[in-house]
């Protein structure tokens, strides 16, 4: 089976909502780095060099490359990436190999047996 690795830099009050997303669309597990710091084309303002920003989240996951497409779209259209200046970012790369998903094989295969 072939994998993607979707990452997903969100402000962290949407990260549940962005995770929901992604498991509605096949997703059957995720990592999640907090207190992630962003900085996009024009640098955010400080007031006495205290930065303003809210926190992000860093969102991994680990999908079958049949769902990876799906996922990231959901993840854009619930996050607002697209239509919202600064509200988040992600991305997929392919993954050449993994290990520790034995609990999630099953799953994955069931939910992609109907693509292969």
């Amino acid at each position: 089976m072939k994998f993607k690795l979707i990452m997903a830099l969100v402000d962290d009050d949407h990260t549940d909502t962005i995770l929901e997303a992604a498991r509605s669309a096949g997703a059957t597990g995720a990592t999640v780095i907090t207190s992630a710091r962003g900085e996009g084309l024009i640098p955010e303002k400080t007031f006495l060099g205290l930065d303003l920003t809210g926190q992000r989240d860093l969102i991994m996951l680990l999908v079958a490359e049949q769902l990876s497409r799906d996922i990231l779209e959901r993840i854009a259209i619930v996050g607002r990436f697209n239509e919202e200046h600064g509200t988040g970012i992600a991305f997929q790369v392919a993954i050449e190999d993994a290990v520790g998903l034995k609990t999630q094989l099953p799953t994955l295969s069931h939910e992609i047996e109907d693509q292969i």
